[in-house]
């Protein structure tokens, strides 16, 4: 019975700290903080399993007022730095009907069209003025490649917003 008890406490602790641990990845901790500044940006994309300049794809985004959390979404990667991946977060969210109310709260929106990394494949919208440093190796899919215009009509909004 003693056995038995042991056992059972040693599963619970064992599976606590799994959750733990599970949640800290997943609550931004690791999270190495919004780019400053105007963010070395390239087209590099390439076909494979890892995420490139010129791609978009899903990965866990931190909430910009509280980084310990936030959601699965899509990115577009515009770079690297220091071995994280430079990216903006995508929205389904139409923003132009707002945009004078985003841009006074200091939020820039481009429209990049539909793709292949919504299901739904409705129309998407990068925004340009918060650049996110994030874990390639937390990249959970590749969506797509965005056609080189768009990404350079992006990336002259992004120099322009940070």
């Amino acid at each position: 019975m003693r056995l038995a008890a042991s056992l059972a406490r040693r599963v619970a602790r064992l599976a606590d700290r799994r959750q733990r641990s599970t949640s800290q990845s997943r609550s931004g901790r690791h999270y190495a903080g919004d780019f400053v500044g105007t963010p070395p940006i390239s087209y590099e994309p390439v076909t494979d399993n890892l995420a490139d300049p010129g791609e978009v794809v899903w990965t866990w985004v931190p909430y910009e007022e509280d980084h310990r959390r936030g959601k699965d979404r899509p990115v577009l990667v515009i770079g690297r730095r220091r071995g994280l991946l430079l990216a903006l977060q995508l929205t389904s969210k139409d923003h132009d009907h707002d945009a004078a109310d985003e841009a006074r709260r200091g939020r820039y929106w481009v429209d990049v069209g539909a793709g292949e990394w919504d299901r739904q494949r409705r129309p998407s919208e990068a925004r340009v003025d918060r650049v996110l440093q994030l874990d390639p190796a937390r990249v959970r899919r590749i969506g797509a490649v965005l056609p080189r215009h768009v990404f350079d009509r992006v990336a002259e909004q992004v120099r322009q917003h940070t």
